[in-house]
């Protein structure tokens, strides 16, 4: 049933699940608030607010007192599945808070686009990132390139932190993205880094329109050079008109590969608390299989575990009901990843690490685990980025062995069974690296 949520409630909201979300970066992540955001381990007091609204106002959704905006927060599965298969009509991905954050640097992409433009525009990107198909054609090149930069990262490596795998992470999306000749064009992807920081704060600040302009000159360039082996060339391929924009939709690629970054590292911890889990990443290497489910498997749950897009927006583009009460067009709904994802009412490995659930149906059969989102609006890239983080994790662990270092927060769960943080700074991780004689790869 639909209600509405109280003057203090509304507050606690807004402090307690969008403030820490808002200060930790939505497009790009800060370090020091990072950091501070999993001292104090707020994920799980966001988790505890949205907890408490369902308890205080039933299954919602539980409408939000915010001036000048209609928010309705979503609390039960079926509410989920509803606004994410309804998408972009009657519920548009391009609510108008994303299209002020995302003007920053990528205005014309398909997250960013509302009807009727938006439907030509998804379906060029699903054509470029192959959606439909487990593996992309390009995939015996991305192996290639994975495997090179992941033998440049490890060398006589003893000690891995971000900051080290972040140069080789932006090396390989480079290549994949744009080819051998931005491999090492970190201005690139900088001046991404600075735009997608503005975009944190959205309407709040003017585009810096000649910074934008510089990433667009630079960024033409590479696409333009169309260098085979790279979606560059993938583009250059395809007919496409000037309302699509192709080179538009890049900038947005190379933004949700920071994410899959994030999560390869983590995923990376993961493992290296959890031998059995560990050993039976190796066995998916040694199988020969290329497509590596498990270790697929394995990001999946890690995203599960930390969404790198903790709150999912739709926005309504027609009057919709809820149970007979009728919600305005232009209604702001808010789907709050963490509280479903970690929800050990409806799952039964909530804070456990369990990547065998993607591959036995479990989570599959938990509408609201929306990893890469769900319905129409899936993030069209999921199966590349999965190909290219199992792939590198793949390389790693057939290198070496990691023994997590940091966060204290993550390094005392020895067991499988214990409840993991609710919050993992990925930019605290480090490790140990011990280099033993190579295992069979991927590739």
């Amino acid at each position: 049933m639909t209600r509405r949520a109280g003057v203090l409630d509304t507050a606690r909201f807004a402090g307690e699940v969008v403030g820490p979300t808002l200060a930790g970066g939505v497009l790009k992540r800060r370090p020091k608030i990072m950091a501070l955001i999993d001292r104090l381990q707020l994920d799980k007091v966001a988790v505890s607010a949205l907890r408490r609204l369902r308890a205080r106002y039933g299954s919602g959704p539980v409408l939000l007192r915010l001036p000048g905006r209609r928010v309705a927060v979503l609390l039960e599965e079926g509410q989920v599945a509803r606004v994410l298969s309804g998408t972009p009509s009657p519920f548009s991905p391009a609510a108008w808070e994303k299209r002020m954050a995302l003007g920053h640097f990528q205005p014309h992409a398909v997250l960013a686009t509302p009807m009727p433009l938006r439907k030509p525009r998804r379906r060029y990107n699903e054509t470029v990132l192959e959606t439909s198909r487990e593996e992309h054609s390009l995939a015996t090149h991305i192996r290639a390139v994975v495997k090179e930069e992941a033998a440049d990262l490890l060398g006589d490596l003893r000690e891995l932190g971000w900051s080290r795998f972040e140069q080789s992470w932006w090396r390989v999306v480079r290549r994949i993205v744009l080819g051998d000749g931005a491999r090492d064009d970190t201005e690139l992807t900088d001046t991404l880094a600075a735009l997608r920081l503005r975009g944190n704060w959205a309407f709040l600040l003017p585009k810096a329109q000649r910074r934008s302009d510089r990433f667009r000159e630079r960024l033409d360039a590479h696409l333009t050079r169309a260098e085979p082996g790279s979606l560059a060339a993938v583009i250059s391929r395809l007919p496409s008109d000037e309302e699509i924009d192709p080179h538009g939709q890049v900038p947005h690629w190379l933004f949700a590969f920071d994410a899959a970054g994030m999560v390869t590292l983590r995923t990376l911890a993961l493992l290296a608390i959890h031998p059995e889990r560990a050993e039976a990443a190796r066995d998916d290497i040694a199988s020969g299989d290329p497509t590596l489910p498990f270790l697929r498997a394995c990001v999946l749950d890690t995203v599960r575990l930390w969404p790198t897009t903790p709150i999912v927006l739709r926005e309504s583009t027609t009057a919709t009901s809820w149970d007979g009460t009728q919600l305005a067009p232009n209604t702001l709904f808010v789907v709050f990843a963490p509280f479903f994802h970690r929800d050990p009412d409806r799952v039964a490995f909530a804070d456990r690490f369990a990547p065998e659930a993607w591959l036995d149906g479990r989570a599959t059969n938990v509408p609201a685990l929306i990893p890469f989102s769900d319905g129409p609006g899936r993030c069209p890239g999921e199966n590349l980025v999965l190909l290219v983080t199992s792939t590198l994790l793949a390389e790693l662990l057939g290198a070496g062995d990691f023994t997590l270092l940091a966060p204290r927060t993550l390094r005392s769960r020895t067991h499988a069974h214990d409840r993991l943080p609710a919050t993992l700074d990925n930019f605290a991780l480090r490790f140990a690296v011990t280099a033993h004689e190579a295992r069979p790869s991927s590739s």
